[in-house]
């Protein structure tokens, strides 16, 4: 009897089996207690231990899977804080919208052969929508001409690659009753030449008011499933274990919930748009406290408007245009006060999109006078991509206690900011300034804007050059570590998470990314190059190169 008990009690003395342990690895942690580790395991779901091979290995058990790495090297699960996730359709999908990029279309006939191809399988009348193109690879931006020659039997509207310009053809202008006499909206704009007659350029509002009037056919919901799943799954093959939903409405969201539940378990943060407060506050109160899949908490507005498609509104004129200082922002004053001190109120992490000196000043003062009306510790509120500031502006970031979420796209548009001029290079996009002071920043990709890449991200931060080799404001370049840190504990602390991920600590989820070299280690021009060779979530391998 004495021997049953002795027995008994060492069966509950014994420590719980782990799940998977990982061994010879150069484990970059990002926790500043322990930089990095050689090995690691996981129990249900969340790291339990750290540290040198030895002792990692006296966990294992015959239940125990075990992952031999040889070396290579391992990251904190990548985390884009700014992210617009969208159906990806094959091109012979009827809901596929045309690819206009550079890697798709190389020129203008080019541009126009694909929107006649999408064309000929369209039925006459419905909406053919495109995205992507830039006039700095095409040349120019398209005209309604030029669109005109691909069909007139279609409204045709194509995106520009920031996605705060459009271009249509004549037969959209047409149904939506746009004229040589029609006034521009506010916070918007009509292109026009020297003739007054619309040009077929939509500027920021101006593209909302033709694309409405446009018909179009709606993806089913399968369909729609479906096309979400398949961004995903590009997510995750490009190591990203996190995305913070930048602006979308709840059934988008429910959507997009109902894609990662099959078998692309990717978290979500959730940004809703600003018609969406209360909703927002519901969704944040009834989600569980454990669930880190899917949250709640934050709301995306606007104030300003574009960097790459050079709407931005400035204090100073742009260097092409001496009259030209970008579009005023539709918006009042009054409102966006009212606007942010309503989600600050309702205990919400308030995002505001916002790009030119001019538009984020006034933001500033909305977020002063929110905090002064009703002070709030840890609110942690944000500024989307913030880029072209001053040093008096980034004092005051810092003094309010602000998150940032910069961009990091110079590889696939540093030319289009030539025209912001060489003086405001080095005060253009300005990570390396907010993390010297101190202040938190998200990496972030503002997928589809550039490539939900961490790899491409960070070795933006890092060299600041475009693909073409040009630098664009070196004081803004960024230390390797600092860029790991944007993608990981400073998406995670973005979105009130870095205690349960962002780095690889005892406690905290078991996301984790396997690369195929050490980006500390290569030439810094080599890091975009870097393989991710495995994504992991929760402990379960969730994409593996082959």
């Amino acid at each position: 009897m004495p021997i049953i008990c002795a027995i008994f009690l060492t069966a509950l003395n014994a420590p719980e089996p782990v799940d998977l342990v990982v061994l010879n690895a150069n484990v970059i942690t990002m926790d500043a207690k322990l930089p990095v580790a050689e090995a690691f395991a996981v129990r249900a779901g969340r790291f339990v231990s750290v540290g040198s091979n030895a002792d990692i290995k006296l966990l294992a058990d015959s239940r125990t899977h075990i992952l031999d790495l040889g070396g290579k090297t391992i990251v904190p699960g990548f985390i884009d804080a700014h992210a617009h996730p969208r159906p990806v359709y094959d091109e012979d999908s009827r809901w596929y919208v045309v690819e206009a990029g550079p890697d798709k279309v190389k020129s203008m006939e080019e541009l126009i052969a694909a929107i006649r191809r999408k064309a000929e399988k369209t039925p006459k009348g419905m909406l053919i929508a495109g995205s992507g193109y830039q006039e700095t690879k095409l040349g120019r931006h398209p005209t309604r001409q030029d669109l005109d020659k691909a069909t007139t039997e279609h409204p045709v509207i194509i995106t520009h690659s920031s996605g705060h310009l459009s271009v249509c053809n004549s037969a959209a202008l047409a149904l939506a009753g746009v004229t040589k006499d029609t006034p521009n909206p506010k916070g918007g704009e009509f292109q026009r030449d020297e003739k007054g007659e619309p040009t077929g350029l939509l500027k920021e509002r101006a593209a909302g008011i033709v694309r409405s009037a446009a018909p179009r056919q709606d993806a089913s919901e399968s369909d729609k499933l479906d096309g979400y799943r398949t961004c995903l799954h590009q997510f995750l093959a490009n190591g990203l274990t996190g995305v913070h939903v930048a602006g979308t409405d709840p059934g988008s969201a429910a959507m997009l919930t109902a894609a990662r539940r099959k078998d692309c378990p990717m978290r979500l943060y959730i940004m809703l748009r600003e018609g969406n407060i209360d909703r927002a506050v519901e969704l944040k109160r009834n989600t569980p406290a454990d669930e880190w899949g899917v949250r709640y908490g934050a709301i995306k507005s606007f104030y300003g408007n574009s960097l790459s498609g050079q709407t931005a509104w400035l204090y100073e004129p742009y260097a092409n245009q001496t009259d030209y200082f970008g579009l005023e922002p539709g918006r009042s004053r009054a409102s966006l006060n009212a606007l942010v001190l309503r989600i600050h109120k309702a205990g919400l992490q308030s995002c505001i999109h916002s790009n030119g000196d001019r538009e984020i000043d006034i933001v500033l003062d909305a977020y002063e006078a929110a905090l002064k009306a009703a002070p709030r510790p840890n609110h942690r509120h944000r500024i989307e991509h913030c880029s072209v500031v001053n040093e008096k502006i980034l004092n005051r970031i810092k003094a309010l206690d602000l998150v940032i979420a910069p961009h990091s796209y110079i590889y696939e548009h540093g030319d289009k900011i030539e025209n912001f001029g060489a003086a405001r290079w080095d005060w253009m996009i300005p990570n390396r300034s907010l993390i010297d002071q101190g202040t938190v920043i998200a990496g972030n990709s503002d997928y589809p804007i550039s490539a939900a890449k961490p790899m491409l991200r960070i070795h933006d931060m890092v060299n600041r050059t475009s693909a073409e080799g040009k630098l664009y404001g070196p004081k803004q370049r960024c230390t390797i570590d600092q860029a790991l840190r944007a993608f990981t504990l400073g998406s995670a602390y973005a979105e009130f998470a870095e205690e349960q991920k962002g780095s690889i600590e005892a406690g905290k989820l078991a996301d984790f990314v396997v690369l195929e070299r050490d980006p500390r280690k290569v030439d810094a021009k080599a890091i975009k190059d870097i393989a991710v060779l495995r994504t992991v979530i929760g402990g379960e391998t969730v994409f593996e190169k082959r």
